[in-house]
């Protein structure tokens, strides 16, 4: 577990914080500010539950039963009984950063004071993340509408010492057992505290946040293999000019186009496609790299705005205002984090489908301008990395079924009373996928691409600095260059790696200096 420390107040909690607990085990405590916020909002819900008139959460039921008023008798049974009800989830078991993240973010929308659960409930969980306890979500249970209603549910349920979880050994246990073994008193829920433990985004947000920290550096390091099999293709440089893309002037364009073009400063490859089989200009996949890296750059902001609107807000039903009043709401609905997590799916399968044309080129002697076939050593008695292309292929042709929108898939629930949902949370777990299709979609090109540059520079032909820093970076993570055909599998698997550690960023900026 890391030590570095983040603090909850009622507001200000950024993506960095998400992902260093989510990703990088930091310690989590309550402010001063948050739990006075939370002490007044429960004085809040507390004076209601003493009133006779039904109040929706604190002394009715829930959903289509809304309609039920419960006596002071049974509230505490009914907090209890949404929980280990509402934990239905089924399937495999989602990742500990996925949960960590969701565990995080109900945490920080309980500390803004507008949920009215009691302190306790709220250090319970910052207990249970700092002890590194993990409940165990399943994939299956989330419509996106009341929030991510299973996942929460499941992490409820350990707080109360039900369930299951993971230690911090990764060795799941009934939930009661670890949390005695880290000195955790179970809660015992009161009015509204069940029901403010289930209803928000915070999964789909907790997805959505690390899926744009990964493409960050994934769009990066794609301007990076652009670049490097336009090199290796003996493309031109004059088509990254700044004032082409200023008359065109989407911002990820021009960042990916600067990009590039500071990858290729220095290069004794660019600029000889006039030479014996003259060319007017590059292909596509090669000439359009920064308009359509660009746009997905471009999508990636707008999912960083939306992202930053979900941190800043707190998502319950009902919600304790500051004016006293407690209010039902939709602020539940995930349609905001929905629509942008399918968006980007949307990018991540194109530029996984642009990145396959390149270098599908590379490996097609037709059109790759002097290489050998498949950029085999002897080709016919070498295949090369021909089926490195189909493997890239494949994973291209996955993507582009992740790409079909969650969001538009509605299936009503709660005997019509939530009649349209959102399905983030089936939209963020199948980006997620898309994301780690996607850097294997990138590792290829790399691996392809810098055999090819390779090859260029024992044909007298010398790469750009940033180039020669890239493949000495690769070869010395264990990456092999030119040579007769060997099993592929594991270099692929260790370029994988290199680009999702950001190994490839780091070599090429050694050079380059901060790339966008």
């Amino acid at each position: 577990m890391d030590m570095h420390t983040v603090v909850v107040g009622t507001s200000g909690t950024t993506a960095d914080d998400v992902v260093a607990v989510a990703r990088q085990g930091a310690r989590v405590e309550l402010s001063a500010a948050a739990v006075d916020a939370l002490r007044a909002a429960r004085e809040t819900v507390d004076a209601l539950a003493a009133k006779p008139e039904p109040v929706y959460g604190v002394s009715t039921g829930f959903g289509a039963l809304a309609s039920r008023h419960i006596s002071p008798g049974l509230r505490a049974q009914l907090q209890r009984n949404i929980v280990r009800s509402h934990a239905a989830g089924m399937g495999p078991h989602v990742e500990r950063e996925v949960v960590r993240a969701l565990m995080f973010l109900r945490l920080k929308t309980l500390a803004s004071g507008h949920t009215g659960v009691r302190p306790e409930v709220a250090q319970t969980i910052a207990d249970v993340l700092n002890a590194g306890i993990t409940p165990v979500v399943h994939e299956y249970g989330s419509l996106g509408c009341s929030g991510d209603l299973a996942p929460l549910s499941h992490c409820a349920l350990t707080l109360m010492g039900e369930g299951e979880a993971e230690g911090p050994d990764g060795i799941v246990r009934p939930a009661g057992e670890l949390l005695a073994a880290h000195g955790i008193t179970p809660v015992e829920l009161r009015e509204k505290e069940g029901l403010a433990l289930l209803n928000g985004t915070d999964g789909m947000l907790g997805m959505l946040v690390m899926a744009l920290a990964d493409l960050k550096n994934l769009y990066t390091s794609a301007d990076i293999t652009a670049a490097l099999s336009l090199e290796a293709l003996l493309g031109t440089e004059r088509v990254l000019a700044p004032e082409l893309h200023a008359i065109r002037p989407h911002p990820g364009q021009g960042v990916s186009a600067d990009n590039m073009l500071r990858v290729l400063a220095g290069s004794g490859l660019t600029g000889h496609h006039q030479d014996d089989a003259p060319r007017v200009q590059d292909a596509y996949s090669v000439r359009c790299a920064p308009q359509v890296n660009g746009a997905g750059r471009d999508t990636l902001t707008h999912g960083e705005l939306v992202a930053a609107r979900e941190l800043a807000s707190a998502v319950d039903n009902p919600v304790v205002l500051p004016d006293g009043r407690v209010e039902s709401n939709g602020n539940f609905h995930g349609a905001p984090v929905a629509y942008v997590l399918d968006f980007l799916a949307i990018v991540a399968a194109d530029l996984g489908s642009i990145t396959e044309r390149r270098t599908d080129r590379l490996l097609d002697k037709n059109r790759s301008h002097g290489l050998p076939p498949f950029l085999a050593d002897d080709a016919g008695v070498d295949s090369g990395l021909m089926i490195a292309q189909y493997t890239q292929a494949a994973l291209v042709s996955e993507l582009k079924r992740l790409a079909a929108p969650a969001s538009v898939d509605s299936i009503p629930s709660s005997a019509m009373q939530e009649d349209h949902v959102s399905m983030g949370w089936s939209a963020a777990r199948k980006l997620r996928t898309a994301v780690t299709g996607l850097a294997r979609i990138v590792a290829v090109e790399l691996y392809a691409a810098t055999r090819a540059v390779e090859l260029r520079a024992a044909q007298g032909l010398i790469p750009a600095p940033a180039s020669q820093a890239a493949i000495a970076a690769l070869r010395a993570a264990g990456v092999q260059g030119p040579g007769p055909d060997r099993f592929l599998a594991p270099d692929l698997d260790a370029a994988d790696t290199f680009v999702r550690e950001g190994k490839l960023l780091a070599a090429v900026e050694s050079v380059t200096g901060p790339l966008a």
